[in-house]
């Protein structure tokens, strides 16, 4: 009788160990974002209103999208600083209009990037800030930007992230409520979570650099994501590593492979 006590204590303690397994790693499921939108398909650009719809159609977790203030104080979405000669935060909106994508679009304003947005409701926002060039047009660019996704409706699912330290920490202040993620790779997960900062968002050889600060930034109740992976193996090794987020050109190879 003690004997059967004992082999059923133990396997109650077998079935709780692997339970609990199963609980971690159903919480380390890694996430798919797609960088500047879906835009390596079809009728897709970075950054264009095809590139959201596309990610949503995808099903990935997230669309990550690049923002500027322009000389006019038009919020504008586009990654590069310049583009046919004209700086896009020296420019007025008038002469970017007048540029087009590569899938024909023209460069698209933040409320229209929004208004997209809006229709494809299961998807989440990577609203990046690029740096700016003094931290007052940052903290204009922060406030204006707040309050249009604030006014849109779109708070609850959009993430800022920035490689400009001020702007991180401006977009905490400004929204207290949202994540926020540092981009630059420079600070441990201590440091970041000592400013207020939601967890790290670095470059694929900054994690394989210094692995160990997933599990570090798990321990603190930080989470992490990596850009921009699209090598099959390395999607693999930060899957493994337990990465929150992983941001990839190429959502629908990721998706496979998180799902191996």
């Amino acid at each position: 009788m003690e004997n059967t006590s004992w082999k059923a204590r133990l396997w109650g303690m077998v079935l709780l160990f692997a339970l609990s397994i199963t609980v971690v790693e159903a919480q380390v499921k890694t996430q798919v974002i797609a960088h500047r939108g879906y835009w390596k398909t079809e009728g897709s650009a970075q950054n264009s209103l095809a590139s959201i719809r596309k990610a949503a159609e995808a099903g990935v977790y997230g669309s990550e999208f690049d923002v500027h203030l322009t000389a006019d104080g038009k919020l504008v979405v586009f990654h590069d600083d310049e583009v046919n000669g004209l700086k896009i935060q020296d420019s007025n909106f008038s002469d970017l209009s007048a540029v087009s994508l590569a899938n024909g679009e023209k460069i698209p304003t933040l409320e229209q990037y929004l208004d997209e947005a809006k229709k494809w409701k299961d998807i989440e926002l990577i609203f990046e800030l690029k740096s700016h060039a003094t931290p007052e047009r940052e903290d204009e660019a922060v406030r204006r930007s707040v309050e249009m996704i604030e006014q849109q409706g779109l708070a609850s699912r959009t993430t800022y992230i920035a490689f400009s330290l001020h702007a991180a920490e401006a977009f905490h202040r400004c929204a207290p409520d949202a994540e926020v993620y540092y981009l630059n790779g420079d600070l441990t997960p201590e440091e970041l979570k000592s400013r207020g900062l939601s967890g790290l968002d670095y470059h694929f050889k900054a994690i394989q650099e210094h692995p160990d600060w997933v599990k570090e930034a798990h321990e603190l109740g930080l989470k992490v994501n990596v850009w921009t992976v699209n090598d099959r193996a390395v999607m693999q090794e930060m899957k493994n590593l337990g990465v929150d987020y992983l941001t990839t050109d190429l959502p629908e190879e990721a998706l496979e492979v998180i799902a191996e």
